[in-house]
């Protein structure tokens, strides 16, 4: 086994990324999910799938953008991951939108192997509170 701080984490190809921020965002919406009090199996798996969908993860991660919540940093890492080919086309949604949330796991990912935490819950945070916001608000 290696060490995580062995390795150059702005090295790492922006699709690993992704996956690792993929792994991170889905285990922090089933703990909020949890602790919100949201139990049954069917229930879970429906109101997690509308947090972690690519449609909802674009939409949050466009709202960062334009609210200039993402640092420089985290943009370029956000550009990285959009722009990664994938070599697999998605199922249930547009590439653009497949991109865009490919950018948002990547950022996520990025700084939890940073060992950037209270950076990761705040955007995790801020995702949460979009995705619930009533849609007049301008949610989803």
């Amino acid at each position: 086994m290696y060490n995580l701080r062995d390795i150059d984490v702005k090295q790492i190809k922006a699709l690993a990324l992704a996956y690792m921020g993929d792994a991170v965002y889905e285990q922090a919406i089933r703990e909020h999910l949890l602790r919100s009090g949201r139990v049954k199996p069917n229930v879970l798996h429906r109101e997690a799938t509308h947090y972690v969908s690519a449609k909802s993860q674009a939409a949050t991660l466009k709202m960062m953008q334009e609210t200039g919540f993402l640092t420089k940093e985290e943009e370029a890492v956000m550009r990285r991951g959009r722009n990664a080919k994938s070599g697999s086309v998605p199922k249930n949604t547009d590439v653009v939108t497949y991109n865009y949330s490919s950018g948002f796991e990547a950022v996520i990912g990025y700084l939890h192997l940073l060992g950037r935490t209270e950076r990761v819950q705040e955007i995790i945070g801020e995702s949460i509170r979009f995705i619930e916001m009533p849609k007049e608000e301008g949610s989803l």
